[in-house]
């Protein structure tokens, strides 16, 4: 059953729409309002998204037809499961990146909150969209805002990062059309549930043809999701941007995931469509050399903040692995994993900017900051620590489980082995790094080779906002029986394909 839910699917998009047009017209002394007001904008996202989640909950898959133009030759956005998940989820991010910024990295540079809002407003789209243009157009949306917010604050690093990421971004942006165009030659169409009908009746001369646009669609869906060989602009990129910036940042890599998702099931037929030997043949090796890949690069990180980049590249191996087996349970356990690594690497990109603070601008020669650490940077950072590498009893432990778990016999004589032993490398380096920055002795930082210091507490606003997103965290292992239920539907939602022509398309899909 499914119905019109008007206006109301338009609201994840229009609030930090609106929030972001305003901050931009606002003087730039205007500090104090603009925090504010970008501040209330996010925290009006949390009811928003739940009552999104609770609506898509039903099992109904409400459709809004911008203009009143209907599918497939208007833009439609649609809400599901899936959907609904995801912007809940990058409601709580933005929502303890937005605080946790409020007090020092806005500062750096100009329209700091502007361009958050922009973010959000392009995530938001990007899980809203039901055609493959708008998708696209969303991508562009957040991507501009994250170039952006990467150079945020200047220096020779950022700039140079920001670089790389730019290009590599805009060279998967020209692939990611050129496959547009392909399969809208093929199809007619651009809305994924009307392209999926289509698709699905080519004639055998075209099979070849869509399969490799879809095909080129998924690795650019990798590049943004950084699966090996596509994933070396991240390390730079995220260690070199500001904190709060860095914690929105977790969850771009989930939005490739998340298209993978979407494209596979809606466009492409999985499990079983015409894409089903390009996930299990590459897609599936790709994944595991991503995570191998993000281990070793863990056990070598110099800092914390490079350390946390290395655990989102490891699990989003994991992720890809378990998109790549194309089976409901396999699907179920990585949204639940995909929530657990999102939540905790945000929570520890927060804490490292409160335990290493980057020097000032215009600083050289000062006395460099050495921040002591405490109980609870301690505490945030176990719990933080143990839910990233999948120890028990966090919720990481219990994804990685899950996926485990899904994986036929062929595939789990290579997974197994892949996860415990990465898993084992992410703890050697977890623990150096944390031992290095919580039990650090004020002689190891000697003036005379190090330069003047001076010891400062750690940032509360930030260990708070770390505190919440860890929460969340936990309150994925209090709720994880309800909490499975919801994905498991949600992955069953998602092979259904005739509910969505259904709802897009209803005399396509009576």
């Amino acid at each position: 059953m499914t119905h019109s839910l008007p206006f109301s699917i338009l609201l994840p998009i229009l609030l930090p729409m609106f929030a972001g047009g305003l901050l931009v017209a606002m003087p730039l002394r205007w500090l104090r309002v603009q925090r504010t007001l970008s501040t209330a904008a996010a925290l009006l996202l949390l009811p928003v998204a739940a009552c999104m989640v609770l609506e898509a909950a039903t099992g109904a898959i409400p459709v809004y037809h911008v203009g009143n133009w209907p599918a497939p030759f208007g833009i439609v956005l649609q809400l599901d499961r899936l959907g609904a998940l995801m912007l809940l989820l990058t409601a709580v991010l933005g929502a303890a990146a937005v605080v946790a910024a409020g007090r020092g990295d806005a500062r750096m540079g100009r329209h700091f909150h502007a361009l958050f809002q922009f973010q959000l407003m392009g995530l938001n789209g990007a899980f809203l969209a039901g055609d493959l243009f708008n998708l696209f157009v969303f991508f562009e949306i957040l991507l501009i805002a994250s170039y952006a917010l990467l150079v945020h604050g200047g220096g020779r690093a950022r700039i140079g990062a920001g670089m790389h990421y730019v290009l590599l971004n805009l060279a998967g942006s020209a692939f990611f059309l050129i496959a547009i165009g392909v399969l809208y030659g093929l199809s007619g169409t651009l809305n994924m549930a009307h392209m999926g009908l289509r698709l699905a009746g080519l004639p055998p001369a075209d099979v070849p043809l869509a399969t490799a646009a879809g095909a080129m669609l998924m690795l650019v869906f990798g590049l943004k999701a950084a699966l090996f060989p596509m994933l070396f602009w991240l390390p730079k990129a995220y260690a070199s941007a500001t904190g709060s910036a860095a914690a929105l940042f977790a969850i771009m890599t989930k939005v490739g995931i998340y298209a993978i998702l979407r494209c596979a099931a809606l466009i492409f037929g999985a499990p079983g469509g015409m894409l089903a030997a390009f996930l299990h043949d590459w897609v599936w090796w790709m994944a595991l050399a991503t995570m191998g890949f993000g281990a070793l690069g863990a056990l070598a990180a110099p800092n914390l903040k490079t350390l946390t980049c290395y655990l989102v590249l490891a699990s989003v191996g994991l992720l890809a692995a378990s998109v790549s087996m194309q089976t409901g349970q396999s699907w179920a356990g990585a949204l639940y994993y995909l929530l657990s690594t999102t939540l905790c690497t945000a929570a520890l990109f927060l804490l490292t900017d409160a335990l290493e603070p980057a020097p000032p601008a215009g600083s050289v020669g000062q006395p460099v900051p050495v921040v002591h650490g405490s109980r609870l940077a301690g505490a945030l950072f176990l719990v933080a620590a143990l839910a990233a590498i999948g120890l028990p009893p966090l919720s990481g432990f219990i994804g990685k489980v899950m996926v485990m778990r899904s994986a036929p016999l062929p595939a789990a004589a290579v997974l197994w082995p892949g996860v415990l032993l990465s898993s084992l490398a992410l703890l050697i380096a977890v623990s150096r790094t944390g031992t290095r920055l919580l039990w650090r002795l004020p002689q190891e930082h000697d003036p005379e080779r190090h330069g003047a210091y001076h010891r400062v507490a750690p940032d509360g606003w930030k260990l708070g906002c770390c505190a919440f997103l860890l929460a969340c965290s936990v309150a994925l292992v209090l709720f994880a029986q309800p909490l499975s239920q919801y994905l498991a539907d949600t992955a069953a939602q998602l092979f259904d394909r005739a509910a969505y022509l259904r709802a897009v398309l209803p005399a396509a899909g009576s």
